[in-house]
């Protein structure tokens, strides 16, 4: 059985391919003689750290629905949801109930390595076995639509020169958006710790909070705003990623770099399997990914979902997440979320 969350309670999603039985299943990857052959050779089970129907939800039964039309398994894929603390809850489950067991797999993503910081968590990224970074999003900057806030360079202006005057709402504190307006108070010479940033919970709350004049501005992963900014009822003022994408209004918005900022950042998503795992097991899970990125399936998912492809496997995938841990931490020091 998989882990529960604090509340005793765990979500599970099964395809079984083929009718066959959860139970009774001989499985075996599509073989070309690789290491993956005979992978997985069990039920696949994999983690997402938060609750159902958020990014890290969605992407891992994204990979469960691709790895089961596709054909790429003949086994069963589970996916079930550990709550708390950032997704750190269930990272510990991964390194420690689960150490050695490479049909265990987790999402993971950049509001982990926040939430590692800001939840002063003994378990870090470090201790997983990196698989592959899978997907990104751009973040984006909205207001609402009668602001008097035309611009990024405006908002930012007054940021800067009377940061209680700005009211910033976005998800989890020291997660992707509140980073994100940490490193826009800094580009713009503010001092990212003075921001008046509320957290919150689900993207519906900051939507609330928005519409009624409680939030000055806000920030979020794309897809979360579009129909509010498809509306009208918020203006988009950039969005964060190297080149500008449609939030909503038909037309690409402008980056933070074209609004005058040095400021990229991309809300990655990836997976890692527990510590503990041969290389040769992490190499037939690698192989797996690599696999399931280059199919038709995945593309047209990915499409579909809006998501940018941000694949890096291997030796890439844990040189960037080493990389962006290194980036993010003194941003998160700069905001006074870690020592």
């Amino acid at each position: 059985m998989p882990p529960t969350n604090n509340s005793g309670l765990s979500r599970r999603n099964v395809f079984a391919i083929g009718g066959a039985s959860l139970f009774a299943l001989t499985l075996t990857a599509c073989g070309d003689g690789s290491a993956a052959d005979g992978y997985p050779s069990k039920t696949l089970q994999i983690m997402a750290p938060a609750g159902a129907g958020g990014g890290w939800d969605s992407t891992a039964r994204a990979i469960q629905e691709v790895l089961a039309s596709s054909k790429l398994v003949k086994s069963t894929v589970e996916v079930y949801n550990v709550e708390g603390a950032a997704g750190t809850l269930g990272l510990a489950q991964l390194a420690t109930k689960h150490q050695g067991d490479a049909h265990q797999l987790m999402v993971t993503g950049l509001v982990m390595v926040g939430g590692i910081v800001t939840n002063k968590a003994e378990i870090t990224l470090e201790r997983t076995s990196p698989i592959a970074i899978l997907t990104a999003e751009q973040e984006v900057v909205v207001v609402p639509s009668d602001s008097k806030y035309e611009t990024l360079a405006d908002l930012m202006e007054d940021a800067k020169k009377a940061p209680e005057s700005i009211n910033w709402g976005g998800g989890s504190a020291g997660g992707t958006d509140q980073i994100l307006v940490g490193m826009l108070a800094k580009a713009a010479g503010a001092d990212p710790a003075a921001m008046k940033y509320i957290p919150y919970s689900g993207g519906g709350e900051s939507k609330a909070a928005l519409l009624s004049g409680d939030l000055t501005a806000a920030v979020s992963g794309v897809s979360e705003y579009a129909e509010l900014v498809a509306s009208g009822d918020l203006r988009v003022l950039a969005v964060s990623g190297a080149e500008g994408v449609d939030a909503g209004d038909g037309k690409p918005a402008p980056t933070i770099k074209e609004a005058g900022f040095e400021v990229e950042l991309m809300n990655w998503r990836g997976i890692v399997a527990p510590p503990g795992i041969s290389e040769d097991e992490k190499t037939a899970i690698t192989e797996l990914f690599d696999k399931m990125h280059d199919s038709e399936e995945w593309k047209a998912l990915c499409e579909k979902q809006g998501w940018d492809d941000f694949y890096r496997s291997g030796s890439d995938a844990v040189d960037y997440f080493a990389s962006e841990t290194e980036r993010i931490n003194p941003i998160l020091t700069d905001l006074g979320l870690a020592e």
